[in-house]
């Protein structure tokens, strides 16, 4: 059997598993989440994840940008960095990647052999814990010496909260996953804060009062010294681009010796208000962590990450944009983005949805950039029909037009900017936005 085989053998494997992102809500809910499973997993395997140092990052929004960022660093400062994320938005390796890079079809099928026996002896362990446990073996295999990992949904029951991370790390929080996490702040931010350990700092993005006061109750439970982004650290941002942002960062706390405090700028290429804040927690982390690494390879780092489907411009005029928004707030930081970049334009939305997603609250969000919203429908079993969707469209006063499957909608919505300059922009859920960037890669290798 050739290697494309044997990877996709491998992946029917994986996904032969209950697999909860393939669930509906109402299945979701019912879930039997433990850390029984992966501690019996991991300690089969010998416990690889023990070998290096841990970042650990949960949070509603920005977890992803910010386990990006600190990852960079990390490898600019001359580490071999693993970074787990989850989902994947083409290639299932790349939720597994090593100085950037996802590891090979070969190595995943060489690591599914592995594991393989392991999995045998422990019972109704999912797609997801195994996956997790594929990342934490990667990385003791193939010689990490600093790792990343983004939460998958919570943080107190996620199958990588088995760790003892060197920092604690929450972003953002808002609501989402409500029929799993809660449906208060309170309860998000109590499912969220499941991830200080004993002793083990913690930084925090800014929050609302709900949920930092949850942080700040656990924390102290914890003996865990909480940093929060925005009371305890200052950042500002200087300058915003389509080339990039500039910030500084108060550096104060972490100066060598007498030195007088200072800031630290940072240039990232990711763009936004909320990448600033994300920037400045990802600093706040590398610097509390304990891991060493210097305020220059911060900087270099940064300014090389990589994080696509992040307010993602693939073309400048009229322009295409790949966004990764799939809940209320993040459409608002999305609406945000697009008032400070393109404040003329009407916006053509390619839009799907889980169908556990407030997609009357994102509409409205967007309402007043929205020109005609093409609905469309992932390759995905949570994916809402377009019907529902286009019903949901017209309660919130917003033209829509359905138009299936995701590259089709691609097509139409570039005849309609073609005409009258309007952004083409994929959101609402990162399975549409894959499904997009995949039509778009077509379309243009076919044009060259």
């Amino acid at each position: 059997m050739d290697t494309e085989t044997h990877y996709n053998n491998a992946l029917d494997y994986l996904y032969s598993f209950v697999d909860y992102s393939l669930k509906h809500s109402s299945e979701l809910a019912k879930a039997d989440f433990n850390l029984d499973r992966m501690f019996a997993l991991m300690e089969s395997l010998g416990n690889p994840q023990n070998k290096y140092p841990i970042i650990h990052v949960a949070g509603t929004k920005g977890k992803g940008s910010t386990s990006a960022l600190c990852a960079a660093a990390l490898q600019a400062a001359g580490y071999s960095v693993g970074l787990y994320t989850s989902p994947h938005l083409q290639d299932y390796v790349e939720r597994i990647r090593i100085n950037g890079t996802p590891i090979s079809h070969e190595q995943l099928i060489e690591l599914v052999e592995e594991i393989k026996p392991h999995v045998a002896k422990i019972e109704k362990l999912t797609t997801f814990e195994i996956t997790t446990a594929l990342a934490f073996l990667a990385f003791g295999k193939y010689g990490v010496n600093a790792a990343v990992f983004e939460v998958g949904l919570g943080g107190r029951l996620d199958a990588t909260n088995i760790v003892t991370p060197k920092i604690s790390v929450i972003t953002s929080l808002s609501y989402d996953h409500t029929a799993v996490l809660g449906n208060t702040l309170t309860l998000i931010a109590g499912e969220k804060a499941g991830i200080i350990k004993d002793g083990v700092p913690v930084v925090s993005s800014p929050q609302k009062d709900e949920s930092l006061a949850v942080l700040e109750r656990v924390a102290a439970l914890k003996h865990s010294a909480l940093t929060l982004v925005g009371r305890d650290v200052n950042f500002e941002l200087i300058e915003s681009s389509l080339e990039g942002q500039t910030l500084t960062v108060d550096s104060g706390q972490w100066t060598v010796g007498n030195a007088p405090r200072s800031m630290v700028k940072l240039q990232i290429p990711l763009l936004g208000n909320h990448q600033i804040e994300n920037a400045a927690t990802a600093y706040t982390a590398l610097k509390v962590s304990g891991i060493p690494i210097t305020d220059e390879q911060i900087q270099k780092g940064f300014s090389q990450v990589q994080w696509r489907a992040r307010f993602e411009i693939a073309r400048r005029n009229p322009p295409v944009i790949f966004d990764s928004a799939h809940n209320q707030d993040s459409f608002a930081k999305l609406s945000e983005t697009l008032e400070i970049y393109f404040p003329a334009k009407k916006v053509y939305l390619i839009f799907g949805a889980s169908e556990d997603k407030n997609i009357p609250g994102m509409f409205a969000e967007l309402k007043s950039k929205i020109e005609k919203v093409i609905v469309t429908r992932a390759d995905h079993p949570r994916a809402l029909e377009v019907e529902k969707i286009q019903q949901l469209a017209e309660q919130a006063g917003v033209e829509s037009e359905a138009v299936t499957p995701v590259k089709s909608a691609l097509a139409r919505a570039l005849e309609l900017s073609s005409k009258d300059g309007s952004i083409v922009l994929s959101a609402g859920s990162m399975f549409v936005t894959a499904e997009v960037m995949s039509a778009w890669k077509i379309l243009n290798e076919s044009s060259i």
